[in-house]
């Protein structure tokens, strides 16, 4: 996942984009980048994350944009961007949230047409730089925008800023949010809504899937009206949003209770002492399982956060494993002989709810019930940079069924039959997992209940990772 922010203003608009830019932090990983232009040229910045957050790396900078009514940023998890080129359309610098499966054969496309690539993200091809190139070689923009949506498998939300505004167009399926806001000065598009509010910017909309709109510091102009197939990734509300956050007009937290809550409804058969949530984004589903089943929510993890940052962020698997160790502190005050329901989001390579139980354990937890916000996750995202990897059997419910079936050639209906949560198969790969993990008693949230606590139709969703269901034009 990435995120990005663009403000068009009346008043110089630099603070805006700093601080709304900061707000995505949570759902980037690698890399973060500004441009704006100030009414004479367009200027850059673009730092690593690797080692520090946002603010403290672009601090600095700030003097430079000084003026500037027009600005975008981005969090990005894998490339630096923004891109800036100079076109028969005019310079633009560009900013996406995307993953485009097909980057190999579009690639080698331009490179029979002679187009040639200037950056490089590691040694691999720049995907922002692309979607650039696939803009600058239509007649307008919008047809631009379309050529982008019309050639990228996987998904491709973006913002384009140029000397007379920002282009924000959203993926054309809209797995990946776009929501424009405003204010007494001008207009802002963005990944989160939750970055508005401290800046004082109101929700206008969300745009559609497909959609794509110009914004000025006078007003919203419609570029591209929006399609009329929707499948926005459900794990925006598990996993990835921001609390405070909504997207399509569903409430990032409150999603999270209802989906405790439908736990809890199919948890009769447990005692515990009390729920508790895997911070972070375990939290929100184990208030709601506490509230729904009439149980104490108590913290016997509390997150260290002053010293050490997101476990996702250091570059290196052994640091990252490292800080995701460190960085969590048990409270034996309530850890003694205890029997806790803990939630957590997920489960995707298994190797830090592993190490989550063994600290439990040596803490001396009775009984650890652990309560999956999603199903398992059967099938790598091809739309999203989440659970993404060298191998698919880096994701952990794979691993467990290519062992029981005895093989790795695994066709997608052996898989399907894993997916149903009615299945003997589903039931045994629980199982293996639960005794792997030591853990009391393992439970999946059921694919209907999470559907049903985001509140949208099902064919709204992108499930692909758990049901191998969506789009894949």
């Amino acid at each position: 996942m990435s995120g990005f922010f663009g403000c068009a203003s009346r008043r110089e608009c630099v603070n805006d984009v700093f601080y709304c830019t900061d707000y995505h932090s949570h759902l980037g990983t690698k890399r973060a980048g500004l441009a704006f232009f100030n009414g004479e040229k367009f200027i850059r910045s673009i730092h690593s994350l690797e080692n520090g957050y946002f603010r403290n790396k672009f601090e600095d900078d700030l003097p430079k944009f000084a003026g500037s009514c027009l600005g975008i940023g981005v969090i990005s998890d894998f490339e630096s961007q923004p891109v800036t080129v100079t076109s028969h359309l005019g310079r633009f610098s560009v900013v996406t949230v995307a993953r485009i499966e097909n980057i190999d054969e579009i690639t080698e496309r331009l490179l029979a047409e002679n187009v040639h690539f200037a950056e490089l993200s590691g040694s691999e091809i720049n995907p922002t730089e692309l979607v650039a190139i696939l803009i600058s070689q239509s007649r307008t923009f919008k047809e631009g925008i379309e050529n982008v949506q019309r050639t990228v498998k996987g998904s491709c939300s973006m913002l384009i800023l140029t000397e007379h505004g920002i282009y924000a167009a959203r993926d054309r399926f809209g797995r990946t949010p776009v929501i424009i806001g405003k204010n007494d000065f001008g207009y802002v598009a963005a990944s989160e809504s939750s970055s508005f509010l401290n800046l004082g910017y109101e929700y206008v909309k969300d745009l559609g899937p497909g959609e794509a709109v110009q914004l000025t510091r006078d007003g919203v102009t419609d570029i591209l009206a929006p399609g009329t197939r929707k499948q926005i990734c459900s794990f925006l509300w598990v996993y990835y949003g921001y609390p405070s956050s909504c997207y399509e007009g569903v409430n990032v937290e409150d999603a999270r209770y209802r989906c405790g809550a439908a736990m809890a409804a199919r948890d009769g058969d447990v005692e515990a002492d009390f729920a508790a949530g895997i911070p972070d984004s375990g939290v929100g589903h184990a208030i709601g399982y506490s509230n729904a089943k009439r149980i104490p929510y108590k913290r016997p993890f509390v997150k260290y956060t002053p010293t050490w940052p997101r476990s996702f962020m250091p570059q290196n698997q052994a640091m990252r494993d490292l800080v995701a160790k460190m960085k969590l502190l048990p409270n034996e005050a309530f850890t003694r002989g205890a029997k806790i329901v803990f939630m957590d989001d997920s489960i995707v390579r298994g190797t830090q709810l592993k190490d989550n139980v063994v600290k439990l354990k040596e803490v001396g937890v009775e009984e650890v019930h652990m309560r999956i916000a999603c199903p398992p996750l059967i099938f790598p995202c091809r739309f999203l940079n989440f659970s993404t990897s060298r191998s698919t059997f880096d994701l952990y419910a794979r691993r467990v069924i290519r062992d029981l079936e005895g093989t790795d050639k695994l066709s997608d209906e052996a898989l399907a039959e894993y997916a149903d949560d009615n299945s003997e198969k589903h039931r045994k790969m629980v199982e293996v997992m639960g005794q792997q993990l030591q853990l009391t008693s393992l439970k999946f949230q059921r694919l209907q209940d999470v559907v049903e606590a985001i509140g949208l139709p099902k064919e709204q969703l992108c499930t692909h990772c758990w049901d191998n269901s969506s789009y894949v034009e």
